[in-house]
């Protein structure tokens, strides 16, 4: 069953193995509200690709299911997705709740 316990551990289980990799200045916090992308995000872009994509693999790994986080159409959105860490839980808690509408119907 998807939980947001779940989908916390592998968005923090993706941000240690992020910041294993990054200098202190550039790490991310590991709290909700910690910016991850535009003005106030410490991430660089190709940082922030390679986090997205430690995301995806923890939650494959995790849950046994491949998942796209992103797409060209979530950057340009007035709430990005992307803004927090928390952002990005609620986010791929929705994508299971539209998966999981989906099975069932």
């Amino acid at each position: 069953m998807v939980t947001n316990e779940r989908i916390t551990k592998c968005v923090y289980a993706a941000v240690d193995e992020m910041n294993s990799q990054l200098p202190k200045p550039a790490q991310i916090a590991k709290s909700l509200d910690s910016p991850l992308y535009g003005h106030s995000g410490n991430l660089e872009s190709l940082d922030f690709v390679n986090f997205i994509m430690e995301v995806e693999e923890k939650i494959k790994s995790e849950f046994g299911v491949e998942v796209t986080i992103a797409d060209e159409n979530l950057l340009s959105r007035e709430k990005s997705p992307f803004s927090t860490l928390g952002s990005l839980i609620e986010y791929l808690e929705n994508i299971f709740d539209r998966e999981t509408q989906t099975e069932a119907s």
